[in-house]
């Protein structure tokens, strides 16, 4: 209760700042469109040369490697400007030889082009060069496509195809890699009208509705790697008084099945499954009626999630790599659509710490 009422006095906080709130009238209305990059979903093809040991390397916030990018036009052509480039995410960082990447873009070097209006990005790069990591891409690109269906409050997102060059001293070594670029967390927020929340806070602080979406959401990957009291592979805004969870990261998910995930844990305590392929509900207590509602909105919109699976298949280099997905996705339905299965695997399971 103690955590609730200080949650509580934190949001109030929030609202009455004129720090959060202070903007340029402007930018704000030109802000709240979904970009040009992120408007169309045809594959974008970019090129980009960095050396690895260098964006892997544990360093502030503040420091960035600075590099080229270009990408193709929907006429062909070649366009290249700056970008400055820093390692994120310490697990991948530590385990995998490409790691996700935070991106720096200046205003005035992307004017005029698909680019405009997108001054950070994230980057999300395979874990490695086996056969699957490039259909891992596909799938956690999958998953982000699901939420926009399934929420209104998203991250937008393109698929990427790269050139990846890399120079070590007299050798010049050349991959080519499926990647996805994700809009900034502002972006989101100011497409709703809403403000950004920095301040961690208690789950049942958090809009009731968007909270079970998300945890039902979270169940449909099968996804542990996350909290939405500690924003571990989460975000908060504030839009109309509500504070709304936005997910991202989602590479130790049972869809993506990665070589290197594992099983979440609770205070260093291991969660109660054995794979991250075994789904365990983790969303909060709420009136069963929100719940009941959201498990009706996922039945609704099984035709639509599922022709999203389906639409990424030719993506895939390898057909069992898109089987398996498609199948956990299609296990999941079975719970929704089982009133005993639900109640075991939901309603049995809703935590109240």
């Amino acid at each position: 209760m103690k955590k609730q009422i200080l949650s509580a006095l934190l949001v109030l906080a929030f609202v009455f700042s004129n720090v959060f709130y202070a903007q340029n009238i402007k930018d704000s209305i030109q802000s709240h469109e979904v970009s040009k990059l992120f408007r169309n979903q045809n594959i974008l093809h970019i090129k980009l040369s960095y050396l690895n040991k260098n964006i892997k390397k544990n360093t502030n916030d503040s420091t960035y490697v600075e590099t080229n990018i270009s990408y193709q036009t929907s006429k062909g052509e070649w366009k290249t400007f700056k970008v400055q480039l820093r390692g994120r995410g310490n697990f991948r960082r530590a385990n995998c030889y490409f790691t996700p990447i935070k991106m720096k873009i200046k205003k005035s070097d992307i004017k005029g082009s698909l680019f405009k209006g997108n001054k950070k990005l994230k980057l999300v790069m395979p874990c490695g060069l086996g056969s699957s990591d490039n259909d891992h891409i596909i799938k956690e690109y999958l998953a982000y496509k699901m939420y926009e269906i399934i929420s209104p409050y998203n991250y937008k997102t393109r698929l990427l195809d790269i050139d990846f060059e890399e120079n070590k001293g007299n050798k010049t070594k050349n991959y080519t890699l499926k990647g996805i670029f994700i809009e900034d967390i502002k972006k989101v927020a100011d497409r709703h009208d809403g403000k950004v929340l920095k301040t961690n806070m208690h789950p049942l602080n958090q809009d009731d509705l968007e909270s079970v979406r998300n945890a039902f959401f979270q169940f449909l990957i099968g996804n542990t790697d996350f909290s939405t009291s500690a924003q571990h592979n989460q975000k908060l805004i504030y839009v109309d008084g509500r504070l709304i969870p936005i997910p991202y990261d989602f590479d130790m998910t049972g869809l993506i099945n990665a070589r290197y995930a594992h099983v979440g844990s609770v205070n260093n305590e291991p969660l109660p499954i054995n794979s991250v392929t075994d789904r365990l509900y983790r969303g909060f207590k709420r009136d069963l009626q929100i719940i009941q509602q959201v498990r009706n909105e996922f039945l609704d919109n099984r035709i639509s999630l599922l022709e999203t699976v389906d639409g990424v298949e030719p993506y895939f280099e390898d057909s069992k790599n898109f089987i398996e997905a498609k199948n956990f996705i299609l296990d999941f339905f079975k719970i929704m659509s089982n009133d005993e299965e639900f109640k075991n695997e939901i309603t049995r399971k809703l935590r109240i710490k």
